[in-house]
């Protein structure tokens, strides 16, 4: 237990240390000569430190490890001038961390799958990483229906997958009935029986695809969000004065 222990701790020591380094060369930089190449910079260093932590052994403080990272993601995103010039990119990332070190962390899903797929704009992984994570939570859990939840709304607005959405608010309703949150029991089940009809959701996918397209600085989610609209049959249009509109397609009418 001491040479686990001990392990951790270097381990641990190692992270923070290049932590505080960092932290250190942010504060020797002046708020004049924050330029967007050295929020690149911060943002590759964050992107390397979560890769670090992914694979690096926790010897059994999977829990700490996950909640640390739950606060560098408070702070990640929080930090509006980082995000206004390099986007939300590695939100999925910190989530990815979570569902490997505590997948049973059922808030971190909660507070980071809507800026992983909506800031973000990569909807598919978050899903994943929800499904991933659900292998492991139990209805016990505290919040753990809403998990089914979000999963059920990613599927309906990002992926127009009607049938998979149902399956997701089907069982937010079950787990939602067996902590005794009847509000929410009841309008996952009607939302369930709603999909049944298949409902044309067509334009409220564009529409979420534009906020997608909206919030983000990265040129290459942008596109990704651009193909998704015209995917569905929506358009990006450009007006002359630099007005940009997302246009529905036409609702099918008999």
């Amino acid at each position: 237990m001491f040479k686990q222990t001990l392990l951790f701790c270097l381990s641990v020591g190692c992270l923070f240390s290049i932590t505080n380094l960092q932290s250190t060369q942010v504060k020797k930089i002046t708020e004049k000569t924050l330029t967007k190449e050295t929020y690149s910079k911060q943002q590759e260093s964050e992107a390397i430190r979560l890769s670090f932590i992914k694979k690096s052994p926790t010897f059994g403080f999977d829990n700490l490890v996950s909640d640390w990272t739950m606060l560098q993601f408070l702070q990640y995103f929080g930090d509006s001038k980082a995000r206004y010039q390099t986007g939300y990119s590695l939100s999925p990332d910190y989530l990815e961390v979570i569902t490997q070190k505590d997948p049973r962390f059922t808030l971190a899903y909660i507070i980071i799958s809507p800026a992983s797929s909506m800031f973000a704009g990569t909807p598919e992984r978050t899903i994943e990483l929800m499904a991933r994570g659900l292998e492991y939570i139990t209805p016990n859990l505290p919040q753990a229906h809403f998990v089914w939840l979000y999963k059920g709304v990613d599927e309906i607005l990002f992926l127009g997958d009607l049938e998979q959405a149902r399956h997701s608010y089907l069982k937010a309703s079950e787990w939602a009935e067996i902590k005794g949150d009847n509000f929410i029991a009841e309008s996952a089940s009607d939302t369930a029986e709603f999909l049944t009809t298949k409902p044309d959701i067509r334009a409220t996918q564009v529409n979420t695809w534009f906020v997608v397209w909206n919030n983000s600085k990265d040129e290459r989610i942008r596109k990704i969000a651009e193909a998704k609209i015209e995917n569905i049959g929506g358009e990006l249009k450009v007006y002359p004065d630099g007005r940009v509109e997302a246009i529905p397609p036409k609702t099918n009418k008999s």
